[in-house]
């Protein structure tokens, strides 16, 4: 593995530690963490309609930009209930990034920017 690779997967751990902490320490439940942990991979429904849509739908739901936007809007509005959404959200692409699942291309399911699963 890289040094490239090895510290995407370091700074993804990093970002997936600091999601839960904050989801713990912000009250949030374990049993909801668990329940809403593995929903953003629903986007591989995506692939029934063709790589290319299924790696956009997939990309959509596991880029960090949609959660930040999230957490930014439940800090600045209040709800705690969108403020943990968020954070299981981004928790989630973190560990899917640690674990080398990147975001994909067009190309099929395998391919990704971290490398061919």
């Amino acid at each position: 593995m890289t040094a490239p690779r090895v510290l995407v997967r370091l700074e993804s751990l990093a970002l997936a530690v600091a999601a839960a902490v904050f989801y713990a320490r912000t009250g949030g439940g374990w049993g909801v963490f668990a329940l809403l942990f593995l929903a953003p991979d629903l986007a591989i429904l995506g692939y029934v309609a063709g790589p290319r849509p299924g790696a956009a739908i997939y990309n959509l739901l596991h880029t960090y930009v949609l959660p930040l936007a999230l957490a930014f809007y439940g800090y600045v509005a209040g709800p705690l209930l969108v403020q943990h959404v968020a954070l299981i959200w981004l928790a989630h692409i973190a560990v899917d990034r640690t674990l080398g699942f990147g975001l994909k291309y067009g190309s099929g399911f395998r391919d990704s920017h971290l490398g061919r699963l």
